[in-house]
């Protein structure tokens, strides 16, 4: 039982053949890991902006509108304050008004608006040809009590 023998041509096939496909496996892996970082904050912008609706919603009566604003605004940051974004900059934007109801007549609801600029803050080195969006943009109604 004797071993085979490789062909003098076949050395270094291998090295080859992985030279060539490790640059596809390694975007492939990483593509796969930034999609799911935005993922992740897309959903933790779906919550901000549904927690500053909530807050706004259940804000006391006797509160102004600006102050409604204001607890709504908290909230959101307390929600995002993990991705380190902050209401108010020039890559995110924070619009928290008080609109008539469009499904019920003569309701106030709170809508709370947030758009996220990833072209001028990416959370994520970018990956080469991996498209990511623009920009992130998430809208909450609640009905004011």
């Amino acid at each position: 039982m004797g071993f085979r023998r490789r062909e003098r041509g076949e050395r270094g096939a291998a090295a080859v053949e992985f030279a060539l496909i490790v640059p596809l496996l390694l975007m492939l892996v990483f593509g796969i890991i930034q999609y799911g970082y935005i993922l992740s904050f897309r959903q933790a912008l779906s919550q901000g902006a549904a927690e500053g609706a909530r807050a706004a919603a259940v804000a006391p009566a006797s509160l102004t509108t600006a102050q409604k604003q204001t607890a709504a605004t908290d909230a959101v940051q307390q929600a995002l304050g993990s991705y380190g974004v902050t209401c108010g900059t020039a890559v995110m934007t924070c619009a928290v008004t008080l609109i008539p109801c469009p499904q019920a007549t003569g309701k106030t609801c709170a809508q709370v608006a947030l758009t996220y600029d990833y072209d001028a803050r990416p959370l994520m080195p970018k990956v080469p040809l991996v498209p990511v969006p623009g920009s992130l943009t998430y809208t909450a109604v609640a009905e004011v009590s």
